[in-house]
């Protein structure tokens, strides 16, 4: 049986078989999700019941709905031990790229909302992100560190195209000299290369390119509104021909769906011009579990089976691991297998030799409009 549930004034979908995947994600049109369940914190959930009468197939196709909303800071600090920055900016909520893995879908369940179709289909922009930047760069407390665009979600997903938030924000940290990384699947990237080429000059900015798979046809079901592969790794090649340093990201690594790609991919950038590299393998915390389990049996059941065993083989015999460092690479021999793969490959292709380092002592405070200058 097929339930269907309607909140916030939008159609959701949680599949449980399938045929009846088949259905969601052919009313879905280009989404990620097969489905819209409820989020862990609601109490209620609301259910359309498949009659047999193909009442799935006349539903309408699900347009992106887009809510501005107004926080008090844009600055998000972490202390994981895992992760190479200690702040980030996320200029939206949600990703319309509507990657059936991605971690970051249950954030949507604190809105009241499901990490499903809603995560991709209504999202939430800051347009008062510059604003809020400045204001905590000015602070004297402030000690600049590289700020992370693209922790969460995708600066450049196809909504920045209309908000331009991502460039406003760019704008704000090439003013104060202030370095930022980097981490997108849009080439949409390219449009901001006025801003990004005299950072680069000054070693304040680093871009990194994930690069899931070289397969056309796998990129568009798992990630469908993101840019393609060759689209990519032409932006790679891009902003290395720019002088702005350039990295690929081989994630989520998926074993027996992608990892045979990891050296092809490797490779590819590296003609691009990419010089550093990273990899993470698949990470599936709270619902996406779920999400990614219905993705995979709607898009390729055959081996769906062998995908989960192999993957919970690399987590502790769990669908997911939250412990530090293991979250990112795993255990166990298939696990080791993919990280000595990676490793032989950038060394072959002369990857990571020297990763680039921004610098933050550049970070200046411009005159605002009222201050006595120092005329010293």
């Amino acid at each position: 049986m097929a339930t269907l549930t309607n909140r916030h004034a939008g159609l959701d979908f949680t599949v449980q078989n399938g045929p009846q995947a088949a259905v969601a994600a052919a009313n879905a049109r280009r989404r990620g999700a097969r489905s819209n369940a409820s989020g862990r914190h609601e109490r209620h959930r609301y259910h359309f019941i498949d009659d047999g009468w193909q009442n799935l197939e006349d539903l309408p196709s699900i347009a992106t709905q887009v809510t501005e909303e107004t926080p008090k800071t844009i600055i998000t600090r972490n202390q994981s031990p895992d992760i190479s920055f200690d702040r980030s900016i996320n200029p939206y909520r949600g990703c319309e790229h509507g990657c059936s893995y991605c971690y970051a879908r249950p954030t949507h369940a604190n809105l009241g909302l499901s990490p499903g179709l809603d995560f991709e289909t209504k999202l939430f922009a800051k347009p008062n992100a510059a604003e809020l930047l400045r204001a905590e760069l000015l602070n004297a407390n402030y000690k600049p560190a590289t700020i992370a665009l693209g922790a969460n979600t995708d600066p450049y997903q196809p909504i920045e195209r209309r908000y331009r938030i991502t460039r406003q924000v760019l704008e704000v940290l090439a003013e104060f000299n202030h370095p930022v990384g980097i981490v997108t699947k849009s080439a949409l990237v390219l449009r901001d290369l006025d801003i990004l080429q005299p950072m680069a000059e000054n070693g304040l900015v680093k871009v990194a390119l994930s690069v899931t798979t070289l397969d056309a046809k796998l990129a568009r079901a798992m990630e469908p509104r993101a840019s393609t592969p060759t689209k990519r790794l032409h932006a790679l090649e891009v902003l290395a021909r720019a002088g702005v340093p350039a990295a690929v990201m081989v994630a989520p690594v998926i074993p027996a769906l992608n990892d045979h790609e990891i050296e092809p991919i490797l490779s590819a950038a590296s003609v691009a011009g990419a010089t550093e590299a990273g990899y993470v393998l698949l990470r599936l915390p709270l619902e996406v579990s779920k999400i990614f389990r219905e993705w995979l049996m709607s898009e390729m059941p055959d081996r769906a089976a062998h995908v989960i065993s192999l993957m919970r083989s690399m987590h502790a015999n769990k669908d997911y691991d939250p412990t530090w460092r293991r979250r990112q690479r795993g255990t166990g021999p298939y696990a080791w297998s993919i990280g000595r793969r990676f490793e032989i490959a950038c060394k072959r292709l002369k990857l990571n030799r020297r990763k680039a380092k921004l610098k933050a002592e550049l970070f200046t405070r411009p005159p605002q409009p009222g201050e006595q200058l120092n005329l010293l």
